[in-house]
């Protein structure tokens, strides 16, 4: 069986197209198509027109190269540089108009305990009670659990480009008072979340997105050219120790250093205080880097339960709920607090 996921995140549109075998989603083909999404909506969020265009004109690619690969039209998702946008309905419908894919937009809670399944097939039973970090452009996913699916998940506006867009727009490198209202906004954001990482005491933390594995890679983690079996971890004090660095540096120079790529080198230092915050809050020395995460999460699941659970994905779920999930922790922030 040929399977295919396709998502649209804040800076890329990436394809995978897997073999299943014996329930397990093994990759033949991946492509990506970088987009930069997250630096072309306006100051209110919406992508617009422009935006729109690359989008769809990346979305067809995708779905075409899946047809030449024999899969069938992909699982297709975006995240938050989508989910967020006021013109959210606009775009979904012209994407759905110009290339007959229907793109979902998932809870953020939802992404949570989908990249937390995709972790926890990855880590396996002997890794415990396991508690995950996922840092994307536009949010971050926390959870925890001890079985398959989490306890608890929860979904954060702290996004890496979200929030260099907030605090770094106009200098370059960024003052002290601008890392130090950034530090602040983290915290208080994390509050709740990392009370209560730590009242449980995972046995394991992991960590997903190519924010955490740029990150890592920075840390003196291997390559990504050894492989996926390598194993790679990111310490808080290593990561603190490049925070230090990356303050000082330029966009421009933070992408000749080790893992960081050029078009994440801007959101680099936000990435590294969300998630050395999160971690420091968390009672957490160390992470380990999972490369299973959202896609693949999303791929188990639909192998698990068939095409139905896909086709009745709703776009957000009133009470919080992944509809075929248990209940998503709400963390109390500034905008949900009458």
């Amino acid at each position: 069986m040929r399977i295919s996921v396709l998502d649209a995140g804040s800076n890329t549109v990436r394809l995978a197209v897997c073999d299943v075998g014996d329930g397990v989603p093994l990759p033949v083909h991946t492509a990506k198509w970088k987009l930069r999404l997250s630096e072309q909506v306006d100051g209110d969020g919406r992508l617009g027109e422009e935006a729109t265009e690359h989008l769809v004109k990346a979305l067809s690619a995708a779905v075409d190269m899946a047809r030449q690969w024999d899969a069938p039209e992909p699982l297709a998702f975006a995240t938050a540089v989508v989910r967020d946008a006021p013109d959210r309905a606009e775009v979904l419908s012209t994407v759905h108009g110009r290339t007959g894919l229907r793109l979902r937009v998932l809870p953020g809670e939802a992404e949570a305990r989908l990249t937390f399944l995709g972790a926890r097939r990855w880590m396996g039973w002997r890794s415990g009670p396991l508690a995950l970090f996922d840092i994307g452009g536009g949010s971050l996913e926390v959870a925890f659990g001890r079985g398959r699916t989490p306890d608890f998940a929860a979904s954060l506006p702290l996004g890496a480009n979200r929030l260099t867009n907030e605090f770094f727009r106009t200098t370059d490198p960024p003052t002290p008072s601008e890392v130090a209202a950034l530090r602040r906004k983290v915290r208080h954001e994390l509050r709740d979340v990392t009370a209560r990482i730590r009242w449980e005491h995972p046995h394991t933390a992991v960590a997903t997105s190519r924010t955490f594995q740029q990150l890592a890679r920075l840390c003196g983690a291997a390559p990504g050219r050894r492989g996926p079996f390598v194993e790679r971890v990111l310490s808080r004090r290593d990561l603190r120790c490049s925070i230090d660095r990356l303050i000082g540096l330029s966009v421009a120079e933070r992408a000749g250093l080790p893992g960081i790529s050029a078009p994440r080198a801007r959101q680099s230092l936000a990435g590294a205080v969300i998630g050395h915050s999160a971690m420091k809050l968390s009672g957490l020395r160390s992470l380990v880097i999972c490369p299973w995460a959202l896609r693949e999460g999303i791929l188990l699941r639909y192998l698990e339960e068939g095409a139905d659970w896909w086709a009745d994905l709703e776009l957000h779920d009133a009470v919080g709920r992944d509809p075929h999930g248990a209940r998503s922790l709400r963390v109390a922030t500034p905008s949900s607090v009458s």
